[in-house]
Parts: C-alpha cells; sequence; structure tokens
C-alpha cells in the first residue's frame, strides 16, 4: 500500500503542473469576463477594449482542455497500475477538462448578459457562433501549430504568417470545422445545464430568504 501511495504521489506531480497551467490559462478569460460583462456601468473605456481583446485571445485557452483528453488516453495506456490510473488520472484530468469547459460556459454566458443589458439580445447566438469559430482556429493553433494566446504579441508576424499558411489547405479546414461543431454542440447543451442549476439555485435561496423574512 505504502508503495501505492507513493507511485500515485509521484505520478499526481507529474501531472499536476501542466494541469494547473492549463487551467490558469483557461480562467483568465472567465475573470475578465466577470469584469467586463456584469459591470454596472455601460462605458467602454480604452482599458475595457484592451481587456475585452484580452479576453477574445485566452478564451480558446478554456474550451482548450477538451483537447486534454489525449493526455489521459495516453497515461491510461502507459501501463501504470489500476489504482494510480482510476484515483489518480481519470479523476483529475476529467476535473480539469470539465473546469475549463464551465469556465468557457460561464463566460459566454456574461457575455450574453452584457449583450442582453445594451439591448442587443438578438446578437447574442451570432455572437456564440462566431467565438465558437474563433475559439476552434484558437484551438487548432495551440494543440497543432504549438501557438499561445500571447504570441499574438510576441511574434505576430510568424503567427499570421503560418494561420494563412495552414487555413487555406483542406485537413486544418476540415479539423477547426469539426471543432466548432462540437464546441457548439456542446456548449449548448452545457448553458443549459449551467442556467437551469443557477436558477434551481436563485430559488433555493429566495425560498431561504422568503422563511427567514418576520412576518
Amino acid at each position: 500500500m505504502e508503495s501505492i501511495l507513493t507511485n500515485a504521489l509521484e505520478t499526481f506531480n507529474e501531472y499536476s503542473g501542466w494541469i494547473v497551467w492549463n487551467l490558469f490559462l483557461a480562467f483568465i478569460p472567465l475573470f475578465l469576463s466577470f469584469w467586463l460583462f456584469l459591470r454596472r456601468t455601460k462605458k467602454r473605456s480604452l482599458l475595457w477594449w484592451i481587456g475585452f481583446v484580452a479576453f477574445i485571445c485566452f478564451l480558446p485557452n478554456a474550451s482548450y482542455l477538451l483537447t486534454d483528453i489525449i493526455h489521459l488516453i495516453a497515461a491510461i495506456r502507459a501501463g501504470y497500475s489500476i489504482w494510480i490510473t482510476t484515483l489518480i488520472f481519470i479523476p483529475l484530468h476529467l476535473l480539469a477538462i470539465a473546469l475549463g469547459w464551465e469556465a468557457y460556459v460561464v463566460s459566454l454566458i456574461n457575455q450574453g448578459f452584457y449583450l442582453k443589458k445594451q439591448g442587443a439580445g438578438r446578437f447574442i447566438f451570432s455572437s456564440e457562433l462566431i467565438t465558437h469559430a474563433l475559439s476552434a482556429v484558437g484551438i487548432f493553433m495551440g494543440r497543432f501549430l504549438r501557438f499561445n494566446s500571447w504570441d499574438l504579441l510576441t511574434k505576430p508576424h510568424i503567427l499570421l504568417a503560418s494561420t494563412v499558411d495552414d487555413l487555406t489547405t483542406k485537413k486544418p479546414l476540415l479539423v477547426i470545422a469539426i471543432t466548432f461543431i462540437v464546441l457548439t454542440i456542446l456548449y449548448w447543451l452545457t448553458k443549459q445545464v449551467t442556467l437551469g442549476t443557477l436558477l434551481r439555485i436563485k430559488q433555493f435561496l429566495y425560498i431561504i430568504d422568503s422563511q427567514n423574512k418576520p412576518r
């Protein structure tokens, strides 16, 4: 048992590092979405637009965690014991993927709330589709071309040249199209669950508040 725990701890330390980093990148757009879209004022300053550009650039990092399923598959095939695979690999990877994806969903829900508050609710669906398309391109560039969000600032010419070269061939376009479809369908399903859960919580808090009010 002691050897199993030691191996489990070593394995956790080996895999947790990049998972924590990926989650950190995934939560950047989530935090930005609360600051950008849930503020009381409707004014959009230069700082707001800079934050919005950063939000768009970092948002694919949240949906990118869906592709980390390949690391789970590789870990399962690596020949570790059933205990390490069951207790470490599967929960760790699935939790990271779920948290990253939920960060993506909540970020877009906040974006839709902002559009509705601005009187542009009719553009929510189209803005979501555009965001899915940009995220699909970002996922492809991150997973296959190994670019990072900050490469837009550090080496934009290389990023632009590589993107143009790859997007003019059929295979990358097919991968991006499939990714876009997966993001769109999965987002719609998760959005319903998330909004339903938030509604249930709101109703529960309302009932608690009503019961605590003096009669």
